[in-house]
């Protein structure tokens, strides 16, 4: 059983910075690929950024390159998104999810492609 619980989301000034985690739970025998997503008002859900659990890769959008920032604590199992210089089009609710790595491969942190399981987000506000 695979679970995903995030945590750290909130409310900052534009030119902030937030930290949002993602606990992970899952077969220790296999490893995965776990994304940040974000759904902002009115718009399409997006990929943010994508890590894999043994990591060897990891991929922010580029859009959000130079911002956003992912990373993976194994001893802690959990998958960190550094978001920095915020602007209040950054708001909106921010989730991870995760697929087996063999599966999604290199579409890691691009697109949903080959997520299965889902946290119930976190949101993120931020105001001018």
């Amino acid at each position: 059983q695979v679970q995903l619980v995030e945590s750290g989301g909130g409310s900052v000034q534009a030119g902030g910075s937030l930290r949002v985690s993602c606990a992970v739970s899952f077969d220790k025998y296999d490893e995965y690929c776990v994304t940040w997503f974000r759904q902002r008002p009115g718009l399409l859900r997006e990929a943010v950024a994508g890590i894999y659990t043994d990591g060897q890769y990891a991929r922010v959008r580029d859009s959000m390159a130079g911002r956003f920032s992912i990373s993976y604590d194994n001893a802690k199992d959990t998958v960190t998104l550094q978001m920095n210089n915020l602007q209040p089009e950054d708001s909106g609710t921010y989730s991870c999810a995760a697929g087996h790595m063999s599966r999604v491969g290199p579409r890691c942190g691009s697109d949903a492609f080959g997520m299965l399981y889902w946290g119930k987000g976190t949101l993120v506000t931020v105001s001018s």
